[in-house]
């Protein structure tokens, strides 16, 4: 295993067996994001989207009440108390989300416990959500008075559609790992006990495939998920030429005809 060097220890990034892990390591606040943890965020993912050995990301939380229970408010007399102290934070916040939504590579949820409010946001920046059984998710905007922009509704309505996003918001109330997996909002639900093995199998799955097809694929979708005047179908062509030129496809095509597993190295 390699551990990246940080300048927070309320994050830690590892990479072991071509997955790359980001921890939200905040366990005593149940892993609510400080203004530290979002800085480090870019770091760690362009670190990972930089290293050929990192084929897939997953995301979760340290301890084992919560994945991320949202921002760590008790931050904000000191870190947003004044308009430029706002835009400073906001724009971390920000760039910490660009940077997942923007990562080519597959990035996955791993969901214990509680995952809330920017805790949701996070968890929706990914491409998969694996939950254990205790998974509890909620947006509790509308129980605070805060107002909640386009883009992260749209997010939100992706996954679930229109009625269960209203739902979400309009109640903020919790809604149970089986209410989510019912909804569309998570993929799987995995005993407690076997969520960090089941994550891993799953990650390292993801991991033995073709890097230049997962990153095509995933390309593909998101661009399906925009407005069609917004999508650049080009770009996602050219990902998918790629596919065709490279020697993974010829890897693949002669591990299938020997009846082996194939050996991709992502070019």
């Amino acid at each position: 295993m390699t551990n990246l060097q940080l300048k927070t220890d309320r994050m830690l990034a590892s990479v072991e067996n071509g997955v790359g892990w980001i921890t939200f390591n905040q366990p005593e606040k149940r892993n609510a994001v400080s203004y530290d943890m979002w800085t480090a965020i870019p770091e760690i993912v362009s670190a990972f989207a930089a290293n050929p050995a990192v084929r897939v990301v997953v995301m979760k939380g340290a301890g084992d009440r919560a994945f991320v229970s949202g921002a760590d408010i008790s931050e904000f007399e000191e870190k947003r108390n004044t308009p430029e102290a706002i835009e400073i934070y906001e724009q971390a916040t920000g760039a910490a989300n660009r940077a997942l939504r923007t990562l080519e590579k597959p990035l996955v949820a791993m969901i214990r416990g509680y995952c809330i409010g920017g805790g949701l946001a996070i968890a929706l920046s990914a491409d998969l959500r694996i939950t254990a059984e205790d998974g509890q998710f909620a947006v509790p905007a509308a129980k605070l008075g805060l107002g909640y922009g386009y883009s992260g509704i749209k997010e939100l309505m992706n996954l679930v559609g229109p009625s269960y996003a209203k739902e979400i918001f309009f109640t903020g109330r919790r809604f149970t790992a089986d209410e989510a997996k019912s909804m569309g909002l998570v993929n799987k639900i995995v005993p407690i006990a076997e969520l960090e093995s089941a994550t891993a199998s799953y990650a390292e799955i993801i991991a033995g495939n073709a890097p230049l097809t997962v990153k095509a694929a995933k390309a593909a979708v998101n661009e399906g998920t925009k407005e069609a005047s917004e999508r650049d179908l080009a770009a996602v062509d050219a990902m998918v030429k790629a596919c065709f030129d490279s020697d993974d496809y010829i890897e693949g095509r002669r591990a299938f005809m020997e009846k082996r597993k194939p050996q991709f190295q992502g070019r």
